[in-house]
């Protein structure tokens, strides 16, 4: 009678060294404790037991998740149980990042900040003094300030504008300055003072132009400036000019010699300027 054919276990094909099919997975659920256990080949060709434990915890969940968790499954995991399959899903503990900082960095970064700063002198920049600029007691006005001698100015000057030069103070205009002999600047504008003798000449051609201003009011006069209105594009006479005489009797004179006056086919009109 021949013998029958045995099965061996997985141990004994371990031990024999067989190369044959891996025995299914195990699950076992004793007092909320799932014990999962499989078995897989490594690296060298032996078989090798797996056995996962997990607790198990009961949580509240939206409704439409726990109807999600009976769905029924399909494919090719249509067979398995209710849970996620150890052999095609991997189940993973929460990893929770912390962030930290270097604090001994951050101390030595603070130590090199504060000696820099006590290495550093605090010097007003209006009078020089050991204190803010902010707080210095000459900021509002200058006169206040104690007048120093600059060593470099000419003739020793010793002016409010000459201690704000001195002690980088901000920019002080040309008449609020004064001069050494107490005659306040000239006034920024024009440049010059032409003592109210500006003469504005309209109804001018468009092909009028310097020269033929300059013939037209240079007998009346001595004549200090004449600005011809042109177009930036084309360059000819919008149709007013400005004469300016040094004189201002000379330029009544040629207001009352040319206002009415035809000239280049029109009728000029003259007025002082204003």
């Amino acid at each position: 009678m021949p013998a029958a054919d045995t099965a061996s276990s997985w141990a004994d094909q371990v031990e024999a060294g067989e190369e044959g099919a891996l025995p299914p997975s195990t699950e076992t659920i004793v007092n909320n404790i799932k014990t999962i256990v499989e078995h897989k080949r490594n690296d060298d060709g032996k078989i090798v037991k797996v056995t996962r434990t997990y607790k198990i915890e009961k949580r509240r969940v939206p409704k439409a998740v726990a109807q999600r968790k009976h769905w029924k499954k399909f494919g090719q995991a249509h067979r398995d149980t209710a849970g996620p399959n150890p052999s095609t899903t991997a189940v993973a503990d929460d990893v929770f990042l912390t962030l930290t900082t270097n604090r001994e960095n951050l101390e030595q970064e603070e130590d090199s900040l504060k000696s820099r700063l006590q290495k550093q002198t605090v010097t007003c920049r209006i009078c020089k003094g050991d204190h803010w600029t902010t707080k210095c007691p000459y900021k509002d006005t200058l006169g206040d300030a104690p007048a120093t001698k600059d060593p470099e100015a000419p003739n020793g000057d010793t002016t409010p504008a000459a201690a704000a030069a001195s002690a980088g103070q901000k920019y002080v205009p040309p008449s609020q300055r004064g001069d050494r002999s107490g005659v306040a600047g000239v006034a920024m504008g024009r440049g010059r003072d032409d003592n109210g003798a500006g003469v504005r000449v309209s109804n001018l051609s468009e092909e009028t132009t310097e020269q033929d201003l300059q013939e037209l009011f240079k007998p009346f006069g001595r004549i200090s400036r004449i600005y011809l209105a042109k177009d930036k594009i084309t360059q000819q006479s919008k149709g007013f000019a400005f004469v300016t005489y040094y004189d201002r009797d000379d330029a009544a004179h040629a207001i009352r010699g040319l206002q009415g006056f035809g000239y280049d086919h029109l009728i000029l009109n003259l007025e002082w300027a204003k």
